[in-house]
């Protein structure tokens, strides 16, 4: 269980923080070098500080014996602040390059899960991902992943410049910094991990002994054990407080041991430049300097342990982007040119080859060995009971979802293989479309951003609301109100397919459209919707036979299979249950 924990966050990074930082190599190495600078101009400004203050102690004949530490003391302390303001400029540019790329992503995940993430989030949930996830990564950044290399670039570096003094010093070096830059740091992140996942289960159990309570609260009083439960729920909360301090404290204590461990490493850097001087290897005045130059590396891995113990937040929304993201690696390309070669194409086929799909590995199958072909410009309708597979078909359709087994082609291109350009292929209309509180113009615009004025209205047109819109005090610049709330239920689908024409998909899938408008403006609308259809691939998901006569094929789903299929006056002859159906639903 832990390798396989091991191995999805290993496939989070690789998706989430991997690629961004390969896309961007040279940004990256800018911001490295520019950290590296900084804590170097640090460095070399107590070098020369303390060679400076140590020469000028010997009382020197002249000003020349000092003037060039004086000039290098004022060239680092001016470019250490450069080097700093260049690279928080550089790596806050890179973080925010990195984001605008995740939330792009992040949209095309959910615009393409559009039919699945309902029954999965609520649209608060989706906000949080956005909001607190994604701008959580930018901590990531600027916190964790930039200090650490810019920390093993630094560690690396005094290494080999103690080597060219003394080796056997070099080494305990390298071991006392590794106990700093590494040890510190893992240790804290595995029992901050520890630590969290212990709260995380007290605070689940305190916010369920809660709401026990709350549901329960007269049988409390009734029985008279009132004082039990508060003594339970205080006793719990107790708990929650001591890991909380326990946690605090093992900072405090880790805080405490690293700077005695630096403290060590003071007093070594103290007896060798010591010793340094009883060898003759250099001058006493360079003790000062010696001394000195460590100062500026512990204002660079200080921070380390405290932001290698925040890797398991960062986890958790990896983990809750990566459920979103589906497994769809970034360094995929879209396949641009299957999509070309499908638009081209006078006859477009749609087909379901065996399609078998079930949820979570169940044994019970949504659909089982469903095939089906869609020839250009049929008109489907795809009947069944709720729970049938209808609107699952329809998001295997869209790549939401991929087969348990068997293949959705469209002109022998897999679904999966078109990924995002799916959108271009395939529109929906919904049975509640989503309408902004924006223009008339803007919202049904938003079917092609780049249409002009004169498309939307010819837009609006042929789904017969123009007449209505050009009535409006403003006209198409009327704001809709929230939600659409200006319009009623057969305007709002009226003005989505005004959308789905600017569109121009050559296929469009119909998700109950007319459910909850009266038959008469159920009949239009659909009349409506088959005529500006015309032509292209239509799959209507309905579980009403008002307008199947407009229907060139109907699929009837029931228990994961095809029960029936043929045209409306086919069945209606050959097949009892059909015809009962239809009469019994049969609009008077």
């Amino acid at each position: 269980m832990n390798n396989k924990h091991r191995i999805v966050n290993r496939a989070l990074y690789d998706s989430w923080v991997k690629p961004y930082l390969q896309q961007n190599k040279r940004l990256l190495c800018l911001v490295l070098l520019l950290g590296t600078l900084t804590f170097f101009s640090a460095s070399a400004l107590m070098f020369t500080s303390g060679y400076l203050i140590s020469k000028s102690a010997t009382v020197p004949e002249n000003i020349l014996m000092v003037y060039v530490p004086i000039v290098l003391v004022r060239t680092f302390g001016i470019a250490r602040p450069i080097f700093r303001y260049l690279e928080r400029l550089t790596s806050h540019s890179v973080v925010l390059k990195f984001l605008s790329a995740m939330r792009v992503r992040l949209y095309q995940r959910l615009e393409k899960q559009a039919l699945t993430l309902k029954s999965r989030y609520s649209t608060g949930d989706l906000l949080g991902v956005l909001a607190d996830d994604l701008e959580h990564m930018q901590n990531l950044y600027l916190q964790t992943i930039f200090p650490s290399i810019v920390a093993l670039i630094l560690y690396t570096i005094c290494i080999i410049a103690l080597g060219f003094f003394s080796i056997p010093f070099a080494l305990s070096m390298l071991l006392i910094l590794f106990v700093l830059i590494v040890l510190f740091p893992l240790v804290s992140l595995l029992v901050t991990r520890a630590k969290q996942a212990q709260i995380k289960e007290s605070r689940n159990n305190l916010y369920r002994t809660l709401a026990d309570a709350v549901m329960g609260i007269s049988d409390w009083r009734i029985s008279g054990r009132h004082e039990d439960f508060l003594k339970s729920y205080e006793e719990q909360e107790k708990l929650q407080d001591e890991l909380e301090d326990q946690t605090a404290q093992f900072s405090r204590r880790r805080n405490f041991l690293f700077q005695f461990v630096f403290t060590l490493l003071i007093i070594s850097m103290i007896w060798f430049a010591s010793s340094s001087v009883d060898s003759n290897v250099f001058n006493h005045v360079w003790i000062a300097a010696f001394v000195l130059v460590a100062f500026p590396l512990l204002e660079a891995i200080a921070p380390l342990p405290d932001a290698i113990s925040a890797l398991p937040s960062y986890e958790n929304s990896l983990s809750r982007l990566n459920e979103i993201n589906d497994s769809t690696n970034i360094e995929d390309e879209p396949s641009h040119d299957s999509i070309q070669e499908i638009l081209s194409s006078r006859n477009m086929t749609v087909e379901l080859n065996d399609v078998t799909f079930s949820y979570n590995n169940e044994t019970k199958a949504i659909l089982n060995r469903v095939s089906m072909t869609l020839n250009q410009g049929d008109r489907v309708a795809l009947l069944g009971r709720s729970g049938a597979g209808k609107s699952t078909l329809a998001k295997l359709l869209l790549g939401s979802i991929t087969p348990t087994s068997g293949q959705i082609t469209i002109n022998d291109i897999p679904v999966p293989k078109l990924k995002e350009d799916i959108a271009q292929l395939i529109s929906v209309l919904q049975q509640k479309p989503h309408l902004f509180d924006s223009t008339v113009m803007n919202n049904i615009r938003l079917g092609n951003p780049k249409a002009s004025d004169e498309e939307v209205i010819e837009a609006a047109k042929q789904v017969k609301m123009h007449d209505y819109i050009s009535s409006l005090p403003d006209g198409y610049n009327t704001r809709m109100r929230e939600l659409g709330g200006r319009f009623s239920g057969g305007e709002r689908q009226r003005i989505a397919l005004a959308r789905i024409l600017l569109q121009k998909t050559p296929i469009v899938i119909l998700d109950e459209p007319t459910v909850g408008l009266d038959a008469i403006t159920e009949r239009d609308l659909l009349n409506t919707i088959f005529k500006t259809l015309n032509g292209k691939t239509v799959l209507w998901i309905t579980h009403h036979l008002v307008g199947v006569e407009e229907i060139n094929r109907i699929i009837f789903l029931e228990d994961g299979h095809i029960q029936m299929e043929g045209t409306h006056d086919h069945l209606l002859q050959t097949n009892s249950r059909y015809a009962n159906l239809y009469q019994l639903d049969r609009p008077m």
